[in-house]
């Protein structure tokens, strides 16, 4: 078996913006549901969300690779 530490680190470390992307999605869903006429303002929040939970998942995937 291969692989430093810092890589099953950020594996661990990627389920946060995995169950982030997850809350997101469904909140966002759930909203829809309840009032539809409502999506089209909610949209930009959702995509704002998605993208800040992201680049906290690019930022474990540069850690691990700046500190190998």
């Amino acid at each position: 078996m291969e692989g430093t530490l810092n890589v099953v680190g950020y594996g661990i470390a990627a389920l946060g913006p995995g169950l982030g992307v997850a809350l997101i999605f469904a909140a966002w869903i759930t909203a829809t549901a309840r009032q539809p006429e409502s999506a089209g303002i909610t949209r930009p929040m959702l995509f704002m969300g998605f993208a800040l939970v992201e680049v906290l998942a690019l930022f474990g995937l540069v850690l691990a690779f700046a500190l190998s």
